[in-house]
Parts: structure tokens; sequence; C-alpha cells
């Protein structure tokens, strides 16, 4: 996925509120690659829910930060 599309996705993808886990799928189209695993309210929840993964470095949380950036981790 080049980066400009990873980033678009990104940014299509993060909640209002909330914190929402999401996975990357390398064999899928490069305009879908990213899909939705489960929403949280609390930060610790997501993270603790990516930790739990099999392999957690192919998962985002993904959230809106104080000014209203989109934010990943």
């Amino acid at each position: 996925m080049s980066s400009d599309t990873f980033e678009k996705e990104k940014i299509r993808m993060t909640p209002e509120e909330g914190f929402d886990l999401v996975g990357i799928d390398y064999l899928s189209d490069p305009h879908g690659q990213l899909y939705f695993v489960e929403h949280f309210e609390m930060y610790q929840d997501a993270l603790n829910a990516k930790k739990d993964r099999k392999n957690p470095e192919e998962y985002f949380i993904l959230y809106k930060g104080p000014g209203g950036e989109n934010l990943s981790r």
C-alpha cells in the first residue's frame, strides 16, 4: 500500500469519538487493506485488545486528538 493511500485509509477509518482497533490485510486490494476490528471508549481497552492479538504489529488504534487531528498508534 502506498503511503498516500495508507494515510487516506487511516483518515477515513478514524472515529469521531473513542478508539477503533483496525487491522491490515496485506493480501487485499490496496484501497481496502485496513479493516475494522472493534470500537472502544477507553484507550487502555483498545491497547489491551491490540496486545492480545497474535501479531499486534499488524494492528493500529485510530482516534481523534484534542485538536481534531487524526492519530494512530
